[in-house]
């Protein structure tokens, strides 16, 4: 359901080309915290695996073991073209995105969770005058539900949807309006991220890394272990992430880019 999509050469040289567009910054330099929202603030990932089995039983219809596994690398469009033609519905694609996207609403607006300790970390930021943005490839309903309802509406500065740039995080375009909306370089900013595809696009923008661990991207963890300056496993972790990140904003400043 999130679309990821490879990188191609041409991505990479607009990646470059953006690069050089940035003033260089010395040490001395203001922070800007772009946040992923799914399997990052909100530990809702799991709606996105079962959410094709949710809408089918609310139909009646037993959807098949792996059906999760089978829709999560698909766009929207691709997962209802798929669930139309498996399981034979006298509905439009249209029609099934509605009724799916209506399903995982009501689960952000009701029940999605942050995980624990994130919103003593986004506080403690704010706290700082750190200029905070979101960047997801969840649409811009369902965030503002959740958020509004958890009170954390407050802390963004904007909310960037891959929907609405028009790519998804494979390419650079979202990372670009989020550190535009902050006033920061990619040599200020941090990206909090589960996704590996993700945080492969913000380090060739020049973007620091901190990976958080999702389940849902359980098989990706090496990866995201050696794509990232920082790795946590939870948000308990956050007082001694502030020890690793050289933030001018925070009253510790160590630079420390071990992983733990």
């Amino acid at each position: 359901w999130m679309g990821q999509e490879g990188q191609t050469d041409e991505v990479i040289q607009t990646i470059k080309a953006v690069q050089s567009q940035f003033p260089k910054v010395g040490e001395q330099m203001s922070t800007g915290f772009i946040f992923d929202v799914d399997g990052t603030i909100l530990d809702s990932m799991g709606i996105w695996m079962n959410v094709g089995e949710l809408y089918l039983k609310d139909m009646g219809i037993k959807a098949e073991p792996n059906l999760g596994e089978i829709l999560f690398e698909m766009t929207m469009n691709e997962g209802a073209e798929y669930i139309q033609k498996k399981y034979n519905l006298n509905l439009t694609t249209e029609e099934i995105c509605t009724g799916i996207n209506n399903r995982v609403y009501k689960f952000y607006e009701k029940e999605a969770m942050p995980k624990p300790k994130v919103i003593d970390f986004i506080e403690q930021a704010y706290e700082n005058k750190i200029p905070m943005t979101i960047a997801t490839s969840t649409d811009r309903p369902m965030i503002e539900a959740a958020f509004k309802r958890l009170h954390i509406d407050k802390y963004f500065k904007k909310i960037f949807t891959t929907t609405e740039v028009g790519h998804g995080k494979d390419k650079p375009d979202i990372f670009i309006k989020a550190m535009e909306e902050m006033g920061t370089t990619p040599k200020q900013t941090w990206l909090f991220e589960d996704g590996a595809y993700s945080i492969e696009t913000a380090k060739q923008l020049g973007i620091k890394t901190i990976g958080i661990y999702d389940p849902a991207s359980e098989k990706d963890q090496e990866k995201i272990r050696n794509l990232t300056n920082i790795y946590i496993k939870n948000w308990t972790e956050h007082k001694t992430l502030l020890n690793q990140i050289q933030t001018p904003g925070f009253p510790i400043i160590q630079t420390n880019n071990n992983k733990p």
